[in-house]
């Protein structure tokens, strides 16, 4: 049963409290009245700030729950789906992708978590995705074209997200990719049991449609010289991803055939090539691409080896090719992974862990790779491996602990790096191209970078970066300097294009003094909005509104260790409409007001009042009557999402 946590409380303020923990400076009362009045500031909330893409999370989640109302299009009032949707991909165009694979660092950042458990987010967008998939829904449209054009360097997330918000803003792109699909990490990194390829061709033919040009089995620097693409285009984007495997530099690991990459591995099953692995695999690594490894190996056993060339590492290594026929006779692998520190502090998630775990992997942490153990010259037997002590904090390695594991295939996924043949130039040494905070290539400014070629990290990394420099690329094609970047960085709600949306925009301000602005109509009274600047804490809100409501969870495939041989398909089955609103319903809302009436209900003056349903909307539900207003705070102490701030009047 989930325990109460100690910060819930049906109380603003709790037992033992003295006053000096109740900020009354701030508050200045005078019998129970001060000067301070309510004011609504709009904030961002935690899942948005934690989230790399920036996406408008509690926006999309207020729509799925009903509480922002879709605007209504030649008198028809748009599906709440479709605009879920729509407001969903203004900052990241793969939901169905991102509800799949991402590892949801937005629901770590989520205040709920200090009621009971997170808003399950990445199920929420799992079926905004899948809907917008099934209905054929197609992205904004791109904008009025600008005859500048783009050249972008990889087909993976990075180019495909840059090469979106540029036709959003009317500029030419031409995507260059050296594999034969367009994809990247999603398609050669990620197995494809987990990014299901007719989902992934559906989510990036919505950007083509938006007037992308494709030039597949293109190799920059190979094929065409960036200094040529810098001659063609008016500006270059290079989002070519790490797809190189970091080899595990240990004596032996050099000269053994059958010690691989993590990142090779996956490309040679996800472009169809290895189709059975090894009966003893041993993967080197506690991130996600040490996961997938293992849970591949797992679902593709191993055969008994007839021919040399049907060694799962040649196939790896390019020499040759499964014969498909064989998977008939294909049995089982016995697959370990080991970590150098513990098993708990592994970077890879919780979830994939799990999943992994279930299926029989065995997963060994504290030991650390000494020497690949040689059968012959050039193929390895074994991994000498050493116990680790971490007790100190440091890695102290066990004296006299050092002992073989035997393997016939060993993969090491400790890190990734860029395929720079050709662009050697923009190495920085590390096989990663250096960027400024624009995503602009230092040494020169029509040329820029983002994704796993910056910094290997989350795909919702790559989507937020690409944003960042779709926005540096407009503002260098137009002659604009780059200018400060906002605190918070991500895309914000904006009130005025709400209200524009609904035809209650301002009127035109005639720049004349005037008295009674309260009434004005080229203002928005009493509105603030510190989104770029501010996130609200949960400190900030009336937990006790918030009753104790389970996260929704969504469906698995049950996949055990006598199962996992030859299964391909996805484990994690999509919430449906009904299952997405009641999660989306657990929603604080943090720093936007959604109309719970608790202000309306509590103000003894009545001072607090709700908009007239013809002016109302989204950010405009409630107004404060200042005439009655005393400041006696007590809207804002029952305000549950933060929105409520005591400020007018300083």
């Amino acid at each position: 049963m989930t325990q109460t946590p100690t910060g819930h409380t049906f109380r603003k303020y709790r037992d033992g409290e003295t006053p000096s923990d109740w900020h009354l400076e701030e508050k200045i009362f005078v019998a129970d009245t001060s000067y301070k009045c309510p004011t609504y500031v709009h904030r961002t909330p935690p899942c948005q700030g934690s989230c790399p893409s920036g996406e408008d999370i509690r926006g999309w989640l207020n729509i799925v729950r009903g509480i922002e109302q879709p605007p209504v299009i030649d008198g028809e009032k748009m599906d709440w789906k479709d605009y879920a949707f729509l407001r969903s991909t203004d900052a990241n165009p793969f939901p169905a992708i991102m509800g799949r694979v991402c590892p949801a660092p937005c629901q770590d950042g989520c205040n709920r978590n200090e009621v009971e458990q997170n808003v399950g987010i990445n199920a929420v967008e799992h079926f905004i995705g899948d809907h917008a998939l099934k209905t054929g829904l197609r992205l904004r449209q791109a904008g009025a074209e600008t005859g500048k054009k783009i050249a972008l360097i990889g087909g993976g997330i990075a180019s495909l997200t840059a090469a979106y918000q540029l036709r959003r803003k009317g500029h030419a792109c031409t995507i260059f990719e050296s594999h034969a699909q367009l994809g990247g990490m999603m398609r050669y990194g990620i197995p494809g049991y987990r990014t299901p390829r007719d989902v992934l061709d559906g989510e990036i033919q919505r950007i083509l449609d938006m007037g992308v040009e494709v030039r597949t089995n293109t190799k920059i620097g190979v094929d065409i010289s960036l200094e040529q693409l810098e001659k063609d285009y008016d500006a270059v984007f290079v989002g070519i991803g790490a797809q190189s495997g970091s080899p595990i530099d240990i004596p032996g690991a050099a000269e053994a055939a059958n010690c691989i990459t993590g990142v090779a591995f996956l490309e040679a099953f996800n472009d169809g090539r290895l189709h059975h692995g090894s009966q003893k695999v041993l993967v080197i690594g506690g991130g996600d691409t040490a996961m997938d490894v293992a849970a591949v190996a797992r679902r593709l056993g191993h055969i008994e080896h007839k021919r040399e060339q049907d060694r799962p590492e040649f196939v790896v290594l390019g020499h040759t090719a499964h014969d498909v026929a064989t998977v008939a006779k294909r049995d089982g692998a016995d697959v370990k992974v080991i970590y150098r520190r513990p098993v708990d502090k592994m970077p890879a998630t919780a979830m994939e862990v799990k999943h992994v775990t279930e299926e029989g992997v065995q997963i060994l942490g504290s030991l650390v790779p000494i020497e690949v153990v040689m059968e012959t010259p050039d193929r390895a037997r074994a991994l000498k491996v050493a116990r680790a002590d971490w007790s100190s904090g440091k890695m102290v390695l066990i004296e006299g602990s050092e002992h073989e594991i035997e393997a016939d295939l060993i993969v090491a996924a400790i890190g990734q790096a860029g395929d720079l043949k050709g662009l050697e130039a923009l190495d920085n040494g590390k096989g990663l191209v250096n960027a400024n905070a624009h995503y602009q290539w230092p040494n020169k400014e029509n040329i820029f970078v983002a994704g796993d070629i910056v910094k290997p990290h989350l795909l919702t990394t790559a989507v937020g970066q690409a944003s960042i420099a779709a926005e540096a690329i407009d503002h260098y094609l137009k002659g604009q300097p780059q200018g400060k970047l906002p605190k918070v960085n991500v895309h914000h709600f904006n009130l005025l294009e709400k209200l524009k949306e609904t035809d209650h925009a301002p009127t035109e301000y005639e720049h004349a003094q005037i008295s009674g602005t309260d009434a004005a109509t080229w203002a928005i009274h009493n509105y603030e909005d510190r989104s770029k600047n501010q996130i609200v804490p949960a400190d900030e809100l009336f937990l006790g509104h918030w009753k104790f409501d389970a996260r929704f969870d969504r469906k698995e495939i049950n996949i055990g260790p006598d199962s996992v041989l030859g299964h391909f398909g996805e484990r994690i089955v999509a919430p449906d409409a009904d299952e997405a609103r009641k999660e989306a319903d657990r929603c604080m809302s943090c720093g936007m007001c959604f109309e719970c009436d608790n202000c309306v209900i509590y103000c003894p003056q009545d001072a607090i009042f709700r908009v007239k349903k013809s002016d109302r909307t989204m950010g405009r539900y409630v107004d404060t009557d200042y005439g009655k207003c005393i400041g006696c705070h007590i809207c804002a102490d029952v305000c549950p999402s933060g929105y409520i701030q005591m400020g007018l009047g300083e």
